[in-house]
């Protein structure tokens, strides 16, 4: 396929020279994290004239096999991406993907091989117990608040990039090390409070190595502080020194060599604009990818996973090789504009062909696409179904303007998402706001958090079971409410209750700069 390979360098040639906020902008608001409520359907959609219909993950599983009778005959009197739209738009979407092997994950999204996961996106590969986080893999148990968890991690609370590690609060950057509090860039390290950029230490405060009984006795005084707790992590520098690499520019980057603008990266040889990326030794050319791990020669790719290579322009793929321009595919192989497919190859538009047929008709596309200087470029902005300001991109960058987006082809919302409160429902007060603030319908609420927690006259940390009836407001008038997995967690590890909206606790443990 030597005509082949000449389209590929082409788009390799300029994936590797985009600016970081273009593949921001680009890659990350594909990945939404909101969950809305579309009729009687959860859906990480929201309602909009950008995709068909949506449905139950095990009703479009049993139908998949059918998504290649839902086919495109490629129309050459139009550019390739209208193509790809009409498609898209005639397909019935699954509103929340919880795969298999799953238990009690109905609000979640990108869920594989896990259980008891709430709230939380991108959750593969036997973890349990996770509350409000963002992309946790491989062997982990208790997990809430935090972005990053891998590798058999145990009690991990508003953390980033956690790697072998148990009892870790309020930290970032923490690799095979144990009982940490509000501590940045640790490696083999054991009860540590206020440090960073240690190494094989334990029983330090402050970098200090003090006596083992010295340490324990100032412990608890420091964990007395409950109100100080988020402002600890709100402010904590959050600057990693790079380790095991070599031709590094930012931070977090782990036995790799030669990347540009990386963050979350380990075993990646050769890369540029890379977030949570993860490969092997054997892996090398990463170029514009976000959230991926276990491949290679990968050029704009946005959730890709498990031996993938060889992958250009598209999303959610596992399994499978020379993919280009396609959303969600698994074991296949030579898919132009595909969506949704599994076991299949030499697919355009979700159409099967010979190999001769598809060699010969790629060919014809790619060639028109760099005509139209559009062979380099991922999908037209009119085509991605999320608001932006509910992505990713926007999480990661909020630099990023309505009117900006907007003008490219985005959607943004401008309306508070709903919350469905029930009637009757108290609502408590994250901070008290003054009585004269509050609308006419909430003045006769009362109190805030503190109302359920605190010390008793034996000094012991107490939160009352009430606040589980309770509805939660902050600051900036989002509501949430504490569910019983994670009041359990807060009680055992003698924990405060959270003053923000979950999705600021995800955004908070995604600073990065």
């Amino acid at each position: 396929m030597q005509d082949l390979k000449i389209w590929e360098e082409k788009i390799k040639e300029k994936r590797k020279s985009t600016e970081f906020r273009d593949f921001v902008k680009e890659i990350c608001s594909f990945s939404p994290l909101h969950i809305y409520k579309i009729n009687w359907f959860l859906s990480k959609f929201p309602s909009s004239d950008r995709i068909y219909w949506v449905q139950d993950w095990l009703v479009f599983e049993e139908n998949r096999d059918t998504l290649t009778n839902k086919w495109e005959e490629y129309d050459f009197s139009k550019n390739f991406f209208l193509n790809y739209k009409n498609l898209f738009q005639s397909i019935n979407l699954p509103a929340l993907m919880i795969q298999s092997d799953v238990e009690n994950a109905n609000y979640a999204d990108s869920i594989n091989s896990s259980k008891n996961v709430y709230l939380s996106f991108i959750v593969v590969m036997n973890c349990e117990n996770v509350l409000y986080s963002y992309y946790i893999k491989h062997n982990w148990k208790n997990v809430l608040n935090s972005v990053m968890v891998w590798n058999s991690c145990e009690n991990i609370y508003f953390c980033s990039w956690i790697i072998n590690s148990f009892n870790i609060f309020y930290s970032r950057y923490i690799y095979h090390s144990s009982n940490t509090w509000f501590s940045r860039n640790l490696v083999w390290c054991s009860e540590c409070i206020f440090c960073e950029n240690l190494e094989n230490k334990s029983y330090c405060i402050n970098n200090q190595e003090l006596e083992k009984s010295e340490y324990f006795t100032r412990k608890k005084q420091i964990l007395k502080q409950k109100k100080e707790f988020i402002n600890w992590y709100k402010n904590s520098n959050t600057w990693w020194m790079n380790m095991w690499s070599e031709k590094i520019l930012w931070n977090f980057v782990l036995f790799s060599e030669n990347i540009q603008n990386g963050y979350f990266v380990n075993k990646v040889k050769n890369g540029k604009n890379l977030i949570i990326s993860w490969g092997n030794e054997d892996f090398e050319n990463m170029y514009d990818t976000f959230c991926c791990w276990w491949i290679s020669d990968f050029y704009w790719v946005f959730a890709s996973w498990r031996l993938n290579e060889n992958i250009y322009c598209s999303w959610n793929i596992e399994k499978s090789s020379n993919i280009f321009y396609s959303y969600f595919c698994n074991d296949c192989s030579f898919c132009l504009g595909c969506i949704w497919l599994k076991n299949k190859s030499f697919c355009i538009l979700n159409k099967q062909y010979s190999k001769e047929e598809w060699q010969e008709l790629s060919n014809k596309i790619f060639a028109t696409m760099e005509e139209d200087w559009t062979l380099w470029e991922f999908f037209p902005w009119e085509i991605n179904p999320f608001y932006f300001n509910d992505t990713m991109a926007y999480f990661i960058d909020d630099s990023f303007t309505k009117e900006e987006v907007e003008k490219e082809g985005f959607m943004w919302r401008e309306e508070k998402v709903k919350v469905d409160i029930p009637e009757g429902a108290e609502v408590v007060y994250s901070t008290p706001p003054a009585r004269s603030s509050l609308p006419p319908q909430s003045r006769g609420t009362q109190g805030g958090l503190n109302d359920y927690q605190g010390f008793d006259s034996s000094g012991n940390w107490k939160i009352n079971p009430e606040i589980l009836k309770k509805v939660i407001v902050d600051k900036n008038g989002d509501y949430y409410r504490i569910i019983k997995q994670e009041y359990d967690f807060l009680v055992k590890h003698e924990l405060p209750l959270p003053e923000i909206h979950w999705l600021e606790r995800i955004k908070l443990s995604l600073k990065f700069n």
